[in-house]
């Protein structure tokens, strides 16, 4: 451990996420990495959807007098990353590119030139179209409305009265399983 960081200082960080888009990646990694310091107080705040220098300049007006700030970014365009790089070293702030390291290896590997396209993970394929279909099945299905769903569910959830059937029902049809519940 370097000789500057105690484990003893209860200390609060500002973590904030700026991104094109949900700002999903950042936040997930941002969690991760904070559980780390249980002792600490992470303070988040994302900025999603920051697809132009305007918006960007808007973000930097605001947090440049937060104290104790760490800039995760998740930015598809080499021109909206530089400014947050110069503004971040202008203002001794701490700041993680979450995004092109990964992009640049996969480059690397591959030899191809990446689309820069915001939000491309996020395709309306069938993958998509059978999740939202289990998770209309689990709403149809809930509490056992309609019983000829238990013949055709992936999983039947029974239990007594209020133990969380449906939210647990909801989280499995998010991950493309089709639940009925009793």
């Amino acid at each position: 451990m370097p000789e500057n960081v105690t484990n003893n200082k209860k200390e609060e960080v500002n973590i904030i996420i700026i991104s094109d888009a949900a700002g999903d990646t950042a936040f997930n990694n941002a969690t991760a990495a904070a559980a780390e310091f249980p002792d600490a107080q992470i303070n988040y705040r994302r900025y999603p959807f920051i697809t132009d220098k305007k918006k960007l300049d808007e973000v930097f007006k605001e947090i440049e007098n937060y104290p104790n700030l760490v800039i995760l970014y998740s930015l598809v365009k080499d021109d909206m990353q530089l400014p947050v790089i110069k503004f971040a070293r202008e203002h001794n702030i701490q700041s993680v590119d979450i995004f092109s390291p990964v992009v640049e290896a996969i480059q690397q590997t591959t030899g191809m030139r990446p689309v820069e396209k915001i939000g491309a993970q996020h395709k309306l394929n069938q993958k998509y179209f059978d999740r939202i279909s289990a998770m209309e099945f689990a709403v149809m299905y809930d509490d056992g409305k309609d019983p000829k769903g238990f013949l055709e569910a992936d999983v039947v959830l029974l239990g007594v009265s209020r133990t969380s059937k449906t939210p647990l029902s909801l989280f499995l049809a998010n991950k493309n399983l089709k639940v009925a519940n009793l």
